[in-house]
């Protein structure tokens, strides 16, 4: 594992990402998912899962709020936290491992500020493949 959040940071991060549950658009799939990311600078960034009815075009709640922060100039990254309670999904703990450090960067899966779980992201990703691998 990685360093350990205080509460309080991990309870202001589910906080952000149950918000984002109101945002999602899900008519097909009715699966709210929230997300909240954690940048070094101290910056959050929130996200939620965003469905099409071509299925192939929809975005994760992950990937939404780490698209957001990129687009924006920032690549490095704390902390997630994702609710729901459900782990990412392969495509986006890829995404992580692009902008994360897998051994340190820690993945809070979460339904509400009484009940989750901690994950490093190489926890969820063992061997993964990442810019170290074509260096």
């Amino acid at each position: 594992g990685g360093k350990i959040m205080e509460k309080k940071q991990i309870e202001e991060m589910i906080d952000l990402a149950i918000r984002q549950l109101d945002y999602s658009y899900v008519p097909y799939s009715h699966f709210h998912v929230g997300a909240a990311l954690l940048a070094k600078n101290g910056t959050y960034y929130t996200g939620c899962n965003i469905e099409n009815a071509a299925y192939t075009p929809t975005n994760c709640a992950e990937r939404t709020a780490f698209f957001k922060a990129v687009s924006e100039g920032v690549r490095e990254f704390q902390d997630g936290v994702l609710t729901e309670y459900a782990a990412p999904c392969g495509v986006c703990r890829q995404v992580m491992m692009e902008f994360c450090d897998p051994e340190t960067f820690q993945i809070i899966l979460a339904v509400s500020k009484d009940k989750y779980d901690i994950f490093t992201l190489k926890e969820l990703l063992p061997l993964g493949f990442g810019p170290a691998n074509l260096a």
